[in-house]
């Protein structure tokens, strides 16, 4: 068995003459948080895109659990435990807050088509239950007095707060947070590092962290990852990140600075 969570090998993808990502050895514990830093155009959507499923990679391998995921259907590597959030969000805009879980939790319902318009006993439990559970998942992230706001009518902040509880509603191993704090506020981006540290402590997810905020990801990380150009410009402990100096140059001047 791999000590790794997650792993990639040597992981390249090409656009044409376009090399997006190349050469990335990647690696995530159980039990991390793991920052993925670096400019845009860098490759670090490209990185998650290709571990999902959602873009094959030119080269390399990717391993989660243990096991080869190249070539495995987003929705079959969604099933083995990995889930992941957007830079741009996905609600279901036009439903409230709750309905978005009760969505998420209803992937795989547990009756029949002929149960569900009979509304057997079976039906009602399991329907009650499945609400419970979805106002469990509101609460973790700050959101049950919201539970009947329309999705779509929520504040830019709020959104985000509901698909990081979509994305949780999965019940991943791995959660992939993709600039959870874009368009946040000092204030905001505050609230996320104590939400994403409640997140981590109270459910034992591991988490991979791409964000400009640099704080964000220097007050959560374990390790850091730094991209620049698809290759690997630096990676260790938020120390060794802060201190070097290609990083300084390159990246920690842009966005917020540290406390």
């Amino acid at each position: 068995m791999s000590d790794f969570l997650l792993e990639t090998k040597n992981l390249t993808v090409r656009f044409g003459g376009l090399t997006a990502v190349e050469g990335l050895d990647f690696q995530v514990k159980k039990g991390q948080i793991v920052g993925l830093i670096g400019p845009n155009g860098a490759g670090k959507t490209t990185v998650f895109n290709m571990i999902t499923g959602v873009i094959p990679p030119t080269e390399g391998e990717i391993f989660f659990k243990g096991s080869g995921i190249v070539g495995v259907r987003p929705d079959r590597i969604a099933r083995r435990g990995l889930s992941r959030t957007f830079q741009n969000i996905r609600l279901f805009e036009k439903i409230s807050a709750l309905e978005n879980i009760v969505i998420t939790l209803q992937r795989e319902p547990g009756y029949s088509l002929v149960e569900a318009f009979l509304r057997t006993k079976k039906v009602r439990e399991i329907d009650t239950e499945i609400q419970k559970r979805a106002y469990d998942y509101l609460e973790l992230v700050g959101l049950r007095e919201y539970a009947d706001s329309v999705a779509g009518s929520l504040p830019y902040g709020l959104q985000r707060r509901l698909e990081i509880a979509r994305a949780l509603a999965t019940e991943p191993e791995l959660l992939l947070l993709d600039e959870p704090a874009a368009g946040m506020n000092n204030e905001e981006c505050d609230s996320l590092i104590d939400l994403i540290r409640n997140i981590h402590e109270k459910k034992g997810i591991t988490i991979v962290l791409i964000e400009h905020h640099t704080d964000v990801v220097v007050n959560l990380s374990d390790e850091i990852y730094v991209l620049n150009l698809g290759k690997l410009l630096a990676h260790g402990d938020p120390h060794a990140v802060q201190t070097n100096e290609d990083v300084i140059r390159a990246y920690l001047g842009q966005g917020r600075k540290n406390k």
